[in-house]
Order: C-alpha cells, then structure tokens, then sequence
C-alpha cells in the first residue's frame, strides 16, 4: 500500500515504513505529524483525489531535523574582475511514515 502526499509545494510517494526527508517542518523530535493533503492511495483499489482525498491521512513519526550538504553558488563575470562566492545548507525533516488510512 502506498500513498502520494503533498507538503512544501512537492509530491512524496510514501509507504508505511518509510523513511522520507520533507521541507523543514516546525516539529521537534519523536513528535506525531498527520499528512492531510492525501492526492492518492493505492492498495486493493486505486483511490485519486480531486485534488485530495476526504478522510485519508498519512501519519509521520519525526526522526531528525537537519540540514543537507553544503552547495556552492560561485558568480564571475571575465575579464572584470567580479567574483562572489557563496553557500547553502537546506533544512530538512526526516520522517518515518507509521500509517496510512482512509
């Protein structure tokens, strides 16, 4: 069984088990979040919302709240001189996903 939810403007495919990392999510850890933006299920039937499903939620368990590897935004323009160095670390929420129903 599994399910696509939707949370920080992206789209998870999610199954029970799972261990997923979302947008920053403003949760401490061992917290219970609940998913109610639930676009589909599928297990014995396919279920697809209209955009979501009534009555369906996912239920997350917070693992760790941390911040991913560092990127590197590097600007220059040639021959002028103009170079700008600059980095960036995105918060994460790994969560473990306890449950699915509808």
């Amino acid at each position: 069984m599994y399910a696509i939810i939707k949370t920080g403007g992206k789209q998870y495919k999610v199954s029970e088990g799972d261990l997923v990392r979302v947008e920053k999510l403003p949760y401490e850890v061992g917290d219970t979040v609940e998913f109610d933006q639930v676009l589909l299920v599928s297990g014995d039937e396919v279920k697809v919302g209209s955009p979501v499903i009534e009555n369906a939620k996912v239920t997350a368990t917070v693992e760790d709240q941390n911040k991913d590897k560092k990127i590197v935004v590097f600007k220059y323009k040639p021959k002028k001189q103009y170079r700008k160095k600059h980095g960036h670390r995105q918060p994460y929420t790994l969560v473990k996903i306890d449950s699915i129903s509808l």
